[in-house]
């Protein structure tokens, strides 16, 4: 790994990770110095949309969220969760990948349905079935058909490969849509009431684990890309969007299900978004906790990279795991086995 030189990161540069000049100057102010690239890079990601909701929040409190059969509320863990009786659980997510499908279709599509289902699994319920609603422009145009194309296609191949049934879907064409399409994907999973993982650390000296895939340049910035409107200028901004493994992700469906039945998981969340540094910090944050991280532990795909690379990375089909300290030979032993 690479390092990063301490130096003091420019207002362009903030402006072209999708930070307004006055939130750079409130970094600045929190900080109490004007930030380096690589915290800039952290702050831009989990102040993005995508990460924090920072416009639409003020809309999605609006929203109910409770109810008699709710086991979890919304924005509480990675999926919501429902008592369906019998002493079962329906465990679901719905998320959008506009951006990146709207830049590179097949993957753009493929990486939402993945997304998605590693929400339900890390919370210790099996994915059975998953449905999506879709908006594109105007049907005659080629840039429409090679979008269709391809967006339909990365999520046919996803649940297919990865052995998840999508029971159903809709499509619009409007030509409203012409430059922005809408990929929504949902993933729903059944697991036993009382049995959920939650994305919360806990437990000071308890070992943090990355699960899964090795940690690659595809993706990095992403989360403060989705967040940003998409222009001419834009659209060959590739490095932005993530590349997907069904068939690894499959193997770590069966790995996190596995290690749910034990007794060694404190905490478990996947690496969406901004990768390490939002899974690290959302999970902190949850059990109020902090967590040191060493980036040259982390398994990469590329030689030579960066600190800010490596902590940006939205690399698919990665878990982060808190294990209870002395319990560490179990997780390895499942894994060797199941990855």
């Amino acid at each position: 790994m690479s390092v990063t030189v301490t130096k003091e990161a420019t207002l362009e540069q903030a402006k072209e990770l999708g930070l307004l000049e006055s939130e750079f100057e409130q970094i600045k102010e929190i900080m109490g110095r004007t930030p380096n690239f690589t915290e800039m890079s952290v702050y831009s990601v989990m102040w993005s949309e995508h990460c924090s909701y920072k416009n639409s929040i003020l809309w999605l409190k609006t929203l109910p969220k409770d109810g008699p059969t709710m086991l979890v509320k919304a924005g509480e863990e990675n999926a919501g969760l429902v008592d369906i009786g019998d002493g079962l659980a329906c465990c679901f997510k719905i998320e959008s990948h506009n951006h990146p499908s709207a830049l590179e279709p097949y993957q753009g599509a493929a990486t939402g349905v993945g997304g998605i289902n590693r929400d339900i699994f890390t919370m210790g319920a099996r994915p059975v079935a998953q449905l999506n609603s879709l908006r594109f422009g105007d049907i005659d145009r080629d840039h429409t058909k090679w979008l269709v194309k391809g967006v339909t296609k990365g999520i046919g191949d996803y649940g297919n490969a990865f052995g998840i049934p999508i029971v159903g879907g809709e499509v619009f064409f409007d030509e409203s849509y012409n430059q922005n399409p809408l990929v929504n994907a949902f993933s729903a999973g059944i697991m036993k009431t009382g049995e959920m993982i939650s994305a919360t650390a806990s437990g000071v000296g308890n070992p943090v684990f990355i699960v899964g895939s090795a940690t690659g340049k595809d993706g990095i910035h992403g989360a403060a890309f989705a967040s940003k409107d998409i222009t001419e200028d834009s659209m060959d901004d590739l490095p932005a969007v993530q590349v997907g493994d069904p068939f690894q992700e499959k193997l770590l469906l069966e790995a996190s299900l596995e290690l749910a039945k034990t007794d060694v998981l404190r905490g478990m969340q996947d690496m969406g978004a901004a990768g390490i540094t939002c899974s690290t910090c959302e999970m902190s944050a949850a059990g109020k906790v902090g967590m040191k991280i060493n980036l040259d532990l982390v398994p990469t795909r590329q030689a030579d990279m960066k600190d800010w690379e490596i902590l940006l990375s939205e690399s698919q089909e990665r878990m982060l795991v808190v294990v209870e300290k002395g319990k560490e030979d179990v997780v390895n032993e499942i894994l060797k086995n199941g990855i």
